[in-house]
């Protein structure tokens, strides 16, 4: 475990922009945070936890220590006649770790496959794709306290997990580093192919009795399809979430927009699609310079090579304003602003 200076965040951050780090470490095991605790650097500056970096937007250098996520391992910790129960190390990439449990038929993240980042985030941010989230799965997990160096252990409940929510974001953000997280998958797996998207591509494959790699594959096949893949095109996926409202509200919109994509929650609220508002707000495709919202999904902001991240969030912040204005909902963003 090296401590470095002024060290340069493009390749650690999807986005591709480039800020750098007044200091930076990797971690690859759980000692290492051990020893790093003791430093009084780690005690004096402030701290920015890296994962996969592909939920983060940089807009300056950051000037603290970034702490870099690497922790591995994957190991089967309990089974019985109808589960498995998976311990992932938190640096993991998670897509592998999907493809892993598709192979071994051990079903209740398919839906998930190729969301980028590592595993864990996965929980920090509670995950979801095509009608299935991560706290479906999720059992607990272990995080180390910042503040005074204790491993801790945090179960579903402890997590308060919520579309794209979790305590890690809230109460506690900035506080934990997760070092693994466990998950109950199912040996007898269940599909689930409710939505739109998933039962289409099926369909056009001629499959009727879909198997989780099925469904696997059709997620990746439509999200690639979709979403610009970061190694070639800068971007973290969806930067806004999809924001949920009142029945009531939801009625009155439909009154003007008959055709607006949304999806009922509950039986007092709905969730509407933030890639519907800004496509019809007129933002799909919008370039400026050399950054702007893609052309195949309006959710999605890309760098095409260049830009920095001050251009791209105040691009969020017109799409926001805009949005606002014309349906009279406020966007989220879903993406960490540094």
């Amino acid at each position: 475990m090296v401590i470095q200076k002024n060290i340069s965040l493009k390749r650690y951050n999807t986005f591709g922009v480039d800020y750098n780090a007044k200091y930076f470490v990797e971690i690859n095991e759980k000692n290492d945070l051990i020893k790093l605790h003791q430093k009084k650097l780690f005690k004096e500056e402030k701290k920015l936890i890296l994962s996969g970096g592909s939920n983060i937007l940089f807009t300056k250098d950051y000037d603290g220590i970034v702490i870099k996520n690497n922790i591995k391992g994957q190991e089967v910790i309990n089974e019985d006649n109808d589960f498995i129960f998976l311990k992932i190390g938190a640096g993991e990439c998670w897509h592998e770790i999907v493809l892993k449990c598709v192979e071994n038929n051990w079903g209740g993240i398919e839906n998930l496959s190729l969301i980028p980042g590592n595993s864990g985030t996965a929980p920090m941010q509670n995950i979801g794709a095509y009608g299935v989230e991560i706290k479906e799965t999720f059992i607990n997990l272990e995080a180390f306290d910042i503040s005074t160096g204790k491993i801790i252990n945090f179960n579903k409940k402890q997590c308060e997990f919520d579309y794209r929510e979790s305590v890690f974001k809230n109460e506690k953000k900035d506080k934990f580093i997760i070092i693994n997280i466990t998950l109950r998958l199912n040996k007898n797996p269940k599909v689930n192919i409710e939505y739109g998207d998933i039962k289409k591509t099926l369909s056009k494959k001629n499959i009727k009795y879909p198997t989780i790699k099925d469904v696997s594959d059709a997620v990746i096949e439509i999200r690639q399809s979709k979403l610009p893949d970061p190694k070639i095109i800068g971007n973290s996926g969806s930067f806004f979430k999809n924001p949920i409202v009142s029945n009531k509200f939801l009625n009155k919109i439909l009154h003007d927009h008959p055709n607006i994509v949304h999806y009922k929650i509950s039986n007092s609220k709905s969730k509407i699609a933030a890639g519907w508002l800004i496509e019809k707000a007129g933002w799909k495709g919008v370039t400026k310079n050399n950054y702007g919202v893609h052309k195949h999904q309006a959710l999605v902001l890309v760098n095409y090579g260049g830009a920095n991240g001050k251009e791209i969030f105040e691009l969020s912040s017109l799409i926001i304003k805009d949005v606002k204005s014309k349906f009279g909902i406020t966007l989220e963003r879903e993406v960490n602003i540094i």
